[in-house]
Formats: C-alpha cells, structure tokens, sequence
C-alpha cells in the first residue's frame, strides 16, 4: 500500500472521512486503528518489532518517571536503548558483517534473508528519542500505552518520517478536530505537490539513475547526468514523500514537524543539513552530538587540546570530531555497506575541517575584497555546495565504494552524452522516448526551482494560492492532479518510495 498507490488513496479518503464522523473523544482511537491495520497490511508478522519498541519504550519511560537512583535510572535507559537500537542492528546490519568477516577470513559463512520492517529506523529514532526525552527529565513519561502506541504507529509518517517529538505531537494527536475545509485544501496542496514532485520528476530521472548506476560499464560518458539525474530522484522522492505524508496528516488537523526546507539553495554543507531531512539531524544535534561534545572524556581531550593547540583551535578541534561521529552514524544509518560509511565520513570531515578553517576563511574573504551580502558571492556559494552535495551521492547510490570512485573518475575523464539516446524509458519502451523525458525533467525542474525561490524569499506560496478565487484554484488543483497521471512514470520499486524501507 504505497503513498502513491490508488488503494492507499482509498484508504486515506475513508479514514479521514469516519475520523470526522465518530464522536470526537474516539478520534484519537481511530487513528491507533487504522496506524495498525495500515502497519499490518504491510508488514505483516513484522508487527511484532513495532509492538516490542512500543511497550519496552513505554514501560521503561514509566520506570524513570518512579526511580530516583540516577544510577538505575542510567541502566534501565541503557538496556533499553541497548535492546531496540540492537533489533535495528541485527535486522540491518548483519549481514553486512557476516559477508566482512567472510571476506576477512576467507570464509562462507551463511547470510540471512531479512526484511526490513516498515519504517524501523524512524518509529526506532522516535522512541528512543522520546526515552532519552525522559530520562533527562524533558519530558513527562506517557502513563497511557495505547496513547504511546499512536504516538510510535502513526501511519502517515512510519514509512519515512519526519522524526517527531512527543511534546510536539502528543497533544495534536488527543485534542478534538473538527472538520475544517482550510485544512482539507491545505492537505490536498501537499498532497498533489508531493506527487508531482514523486511521479513526474523522481520516477523519470529513476530509469536514468538505475540504467546507469546498475551498469556504469555500459555508460561510461554518462556519470555527471546519472549523479544530476539522483540529484533530482532523491529530492522528488522523498521530499515528495514527505509532502503526502504532511499533507495527509493535515487532513487530520495534525501538523508533523518540516522536514525539508529548499535544501539545494544551501550555502555551505552544514546549512545543507539544517534544510535536508531536517528532523533526522535535529535529532542527531540533541541526542548525539550534544551528548558526545558535552561528555566528560570530551571535555578533558578539549582541554588538553587547548594547551597543544591555542584556546581557539582547541575549542574546534572536540566540535570537529564530534561531526565526524555524528555523521559517521548518519552513513551507518543509511545502509549497510561501505559506500555509506564513506558518505558519512565525507561529510564529517568535510564539515569538521571547515569548522577549524573558519578563521582562515575569513581572512581569504577579506583579502579578496567580497563582501557576505554579495549576490555573486551568494550564487557561487549555492553552485559549491551543491557540487560538494552531489560528490557525496555517488557514495549514497554507487552499488559499491569502489563503483563509486569509479564513477567520480569517469565524471571527469570521458563525456559522451549521446549513451542517453540508448537508455529506454518506461516499462513499454515505447510511448515516452528519451528527448520527451528529458523535456519533461526539465520543466519539472523549472517548476519546483521556481516555487524553490518563492519560499527561499519567504513567500508561502499555499497561503498566496489560498487567497486567489475559487474557480483559479480549482483550476490549479486540476492540473496539479492531472499532470502525474499523464506525465508520471511508474515507479521502479516495490514500495515506491527510496526510504520505505528504512
């Protein structure tokens, strides 16, 4: 049942429309219903590991919410960190290890055929997020398990996120809702700009992203459209993704944190990732980084960086490693192989080290004679980043650590453009040829920077539609629905969605 799919559609209309009709104290029960019939249609027996992080979390919360000895208290949070963060492990990650020590030792050990349950690494993320929250004493513990339950199953976002916070959803989910007609036509302008963002840009430029990636041999002199092409699949993909599942959320009168903020008008790297996937990386800054830079042992190595290193290098140095760890579990978090390892260290020491060059920077600016509030300045920073960007993606989609470096050769050693006249698009080969796809990707293209720029300049383009007249916007809701009918490309994976099964 994929975000894109006709039964999910169906699904979607007839819960929302029994939400509002069942007295309104039931709302929040109705939801728990259809989060688990939702989760059950998709996961099947996979159920059991959703039910396990629930109640283990929840119990645990209520032990730390009645211990005083901060020692048990430490304990029961880390056995139970210790026990969902191990059940992402083994089902994600082990293989990944089986086959290294296999390699290692010249070995044949067996691997197995897991299945990733539905969203683990998001309910995962959130959970354990949420214990933390209370271990701190940030948040009062949850003392309703079917409460905690909704809060955990939430059916539009299990699949890919965004990552909540239960004292930003928590009371959203058992206020009353009323129906209200703003927020159907909020929702349904989510809904139809994430699709056109998933089916006509994402799942065209996917024939090219796959066609190339899964046989770069074939296709040497197509390396820099195949990393531009995922450029635009992951964006339309899962920002799409992230605008169904907002917007069906709204239809509920819940609004779910942003998870997406014109990200490829980043500046620099860091800014990339305050405006990428924005809740993973609040949750990464909180849980993490603080906790990692703030820890005793950090503290010592900064002081003893301090007296080697001078009072200002010193202080950056902790900040730097702790980047690199972060975003070296930020790799690990999205997959198991070593490109991914790569393409978390990339970015953390691409950041780390620009952290400690900051200064030096400054100085080249000054030197230079530009100026921060300078437009050209501005454009060349946006084009350097996303060029930064687009390294790392090849780490994120090469089959393997070394295809990628292979294909970062390429990009710059051979160019034939005219491979892309051989690569077939659309299951029937036939009706969508590759100057049509090319076509279509661009005006996409044209279209998303052009509301891009609307919002970068603080213009909320859903409000300014909202105020123009009736018969324009029915108009315009028309061939936002109609536009990924006609020019969608089925999608290539089963799920749909590149992180459904996260």
């Amino acid at each position: 049942m994929g975000l894109n799919s006709v039964i999910f559609l169906i699904f979607v209309i007839l819960s929302v429309l029994i939400y509002y009709m069942i007295p309104k104290k039931f709302q929040w029960g109705w939801l728990l219903i259809v989060s688990y019939i939702y989760y059950l249609s998709n996961a099947g027996w996979a159920l059991v590991f959703i039910v396990t992080t629930t109640v283990t979390t929840w119990y645990a919360g209520l032990m730390l919410e009645r211990e005083q000895s901060d020692s048990r208290r430490r304990m029961i949070t880390v056995v139970t960190l210790l026990l969902n963060f191990g059940i992402l492990a083994v089902l994600k990650y082990t293989n990944f290890a089986v086959s290294n020590i296999s390699s290692l030792f010249h070995l044949n050990l067996p691997t197995f055929k897991w299945v990733l349950p539905l969203g683990i690494s998001f309910y995962t993320f959130q959970s354990m997020g949420y214990l933390l929250d209370v271990c701190w004493k940030r948040q009062q513990a949850e003392k309703n398990l079917l409460h905690f339950a909704l809060f955990v199953s939430f059916f539009p976002q299990i699949m890919q996120g965004p990552i909540g916070r239960y004292e930003r959803l928590a009371h959203q989910f058992f206020e009353e809702h009323r129906f209200d007609i703003r927020n159907m036509e909020r929702g349904m302008q989510l809904i139809f700009w994430g699709l056109f963002k998933k089916m006509v840009l994402a799942d065209t430029a996917a024939y090219y992203v796959n066609a190339i990636f899964d046989d770069p041999e074939r296709y040497p002199g197509l390396s820099i459209f195949a990393i531009l092409a995922y450029s635009i699949h992951l964006y339309g993909d899962f920002s799409g993704g992230i605008d169904v599942i907002s917007g069906i959320a709204v239809l509920f009168g819940i609004e779910l944190d942003k998870n997406f903020r014109q990200p490829y008008f980043a500046v620099n790297l860091t800014d990339f990732w305050h405006r990428w996937h924005i809740t993973l990386g609040s949750w990464m800054k909180d849980y993490v980084f603080y906790p990692i830079s703030l820890s005793g042992w950090m503290g010592s190595f900064g002081k003893w960086c301090r007296k080697k290193f001078g009072r200002k290098t010193g202080r950056t140095i902790p900040i730097a490693i702790a980047n690199v760890m972060v975003f070296l579990i930020v790799g690990v978090w999205h997959g198991a192989a070593w490109q991914y390892i790569a393409y978390g260290l990339y970015n953390g020491l691409i950041i780390g080290v620009s952290g400690l060059l900051v200064q030096q920077f400054r100085d080249w600016k000054k030197k230079l004679h530009i100026r921060d509030d300078s437009t050209r300045w501005h454009v060349f920073c946006v084009l350097r980043t996303f060029f930064i960007v687009n390294i790392s993606w090849f780490f994120d989609r090469a089959l393997s650590l070394k295809m990628a470096f292979v294909m970062m050769k390429n990009a710059v050693t051979c160019f034939t453009p005219a491979e892309i006249l051989t690569i077939t698009v659309g299951q029937s080969g036939s009706a969508f040829s590759t100057p049509v796809a090319i076509g279509v990707l661009l005006v996409g293209c044209m279209i998303v920077f052009a509301v891009s720029m609307l919002c970068e300049k603080g213009v909320n383009v859903a409000e300014e539609i909202m105020r123009r007249p009736f018969a324009f916007r029915l108009a315009l809701y028309a061939i936002m629905l109609i536009l990924p009918a006609v020019l969608g490309q089925p999608p290539l994976s089963e799920g749909g969605f590149i992180y459904a099964q996260f």
